[in-house]
């Protein structure tokens, strides 16, 4: 399942997740954003239960996107134990986005 991230709920969906958080910084606008949406819903379905891979819509979220000082998107952040380890931009092969999330679990 493809976890939408918010305000309301980053701490507990993210920071005290006890599995590795992929985020997806993205905005509808943004083509490549859109190119990478189906490889981000095919890691949160692979990977279920191991991890949480969700998107936060830069546009809504403004104040995490600055929090995380993302200014280009898309832009992958991975999580494990409220700490950043991976970051990434732009679009890549799922691969490269999944060797992220790997290295993190």
């Amino acid at each position: 399942m493809e976890y939408k991230f918010t305000s309301e709920n980053f701490d507990t969906e993210v920071m005290k997740s006890d599995v590795p958080v992929l985020i997806d910084f993205y905005a509808d606008w943004c083509g490549p954003c859109k190119m990478m949406g189906p490889v981000v819903e095919e890691l949160a379905k692979e990977y279920e239960g191991k991890a949480k891979v969700g998107k936060i819509n830069v546009d809504e979220e403004q104040s995490l996107a600055e929090q995380f000082g993302v200014m280009s998107i898309p832009n992958f952040v991975v999580i494990k134990n409220g700490k950043v380890v991976e970051q990434g931009l732009g679009a890549m092969a799922k691969v490269k986005l999944e060797g992220m999330l790997k290295s993190a679990l």
